[in-house]
């Protein structure tokens, strides 16, 4: 019995889902390009830090939060569905989204993402934030160390984001719900 024979794009999930990169690296799928980056400096995970304890501390809501959790996301034009790693990623606490999840885990539920510019940081500004939008993720915070500014995307429609408001480092950025309070961006400097 013969098989249909693979697309393109099957083809192309396959080898990204077999790919086997070095410790500490992660492989993306973006927008049909893999894309891998090699372990973040301790800039990256010191204002990740920062953003997880306000969330902590001054969120209305309960958040989870997971750091380089593979997301898996709606793509365009015929690419396979893009796979994401996020710096960050906020859930409500209930329903324990990250709980049981598989490496690469459906969006649904995500209440944000957050990104440090880092090696590719085209990346972070355009392809994932299209990404993000597509998989219906309501917010997206970019922290873009060469701008030395703060973005919140929100409001996703389609293949980008309908609302952002940029704030040098130093100026606070108002997460809405479900965080409602405004995220401090004076130690980002």
């Amino acid at each position: 019995m013969a098989h249909e024979p693979l697309t393109q794009a099957e083809v192309l999930l396959e080898g990204f889902l077999a790919l086997d990169t070095p410790e500490g690296f992660r492989a993306e799928l973006i927008e049909g390009d893999i894309v891998v980056t090699p372990p973040p400096d301790g800039d990256n995970e010191d204002y990740i830090n920062l953003v997880v304890k306000q969330v902590i501390r001054r969120s209305r809501t309960d958040m989870d939060f997971s750091g380089n959790k593979g997301l898996k996301l709606r793509s365009g034009g015929g690419c396979p569905k893009n796979h994401a790693v996020p710096d960050g990623t906020f859930a409500p606490t209930e329903p324990r989204l990250f709980r049981g999840a598989d490496p690469w885990m459906p969006c649904e539920g995500v209440a944000l993402v957050v990104e440090v510019t880092s090696s590719k940081p085209e990346a972070d500004r355009e392809a994932k934030r299209r990404c993000y939008a597509r998989g219906g993720i309501p917010l997206y915070l970019l922290i873009d160390r060469d701008a030395s500014s703060v973005t919140l995307f929100r409001d996703p429609q389609g293949a980008d984001y309908r609302e952002l408001c940029t704030r040098p480092f130093g100026k606070p950025v108002d997460l809405p719900e479900p965080f409602a309070f405004e995220l401090e961006t004076a130690d980002f400097s």
